[in-house]
């Protein structure tokens, strides 16, 4: 089943404020799914017998934020943060990518993470990537079981993989410039 009818059922499923009005197209087209409605979209796209998505294949977080001023003009949307799903039905052989996007800050209080609802309860593997994308992008899971850094020490300050994130001169006595 391409993208065009997975989102059909899904628009008549949950209607266009849970998944937007139509896809994305792009190289690699995708649908855009409200932050609150992630896991009922997602359980439905797991359990329903014309979707069967059975595999999280990956589950990332992605900052968009320009700051070379020459850029932002260019830059043709709001900063934000992404989470992205991609999805695999291993029986159907299809393949699907999600995108959740929420403003870089909670209620644009620097410092306060985003939060996006934990899938992990779905899919297994989501309980890494949403440790991997808290850690190094900044997005809070909740309801995530163990929701703590994966690659970073547990002291580090900060999300390396924000664009705005300064990397500290030293951490514990190491030089790191």
């Amino acid at each position: 089943m391409d993208i065009q009818g997975i989102h059909s059922i899904l628009l008549e499923k949950f209607g266009a404020t849970a998944v937007g009005s139509a896809t994305h197209p792009a190289i690699d087209p995708w649908i855009q799914v409200e932050a609150s409605a992630i896991v009922e979209v997602a359980m439905f796209l797991r359990d329903d017998e014309r979707l069967l998505f059975n595999h999280l294949n990956d589950l990332c977080g992605c900052d968009y934020l320009e700051t070379d001023p020459k850029k932002v003009a260019k830059f043709g949307h709001e900063p934000h943060v992404e989470v992205v799903y991609q999805l695999s039905s291993l029986k159907l052989r299809h393949s699907l990518k999600l995108k959740i996007l929420v403003p870089r800050w909670k209620n644009d209080v620097p410092g306060e993470l985003p939060v996006v609802p934990s899938v992990s309860s779905l899919w297994g593997i989501a309980n890494w990537h949403e440790r991997e994308a808290y850690d190094l992008v900044g997005i809070h899971f909740e309801g995530h079981p163990n929701l703590r850094r994966i690659l970073c020490p547990e002291d580090w300050v900060g999300h390396p993989l924000r664009k705005d994130y300064v990397f500290p001169l030293e951490y514990h006595g190491v030089r790191g410039r």
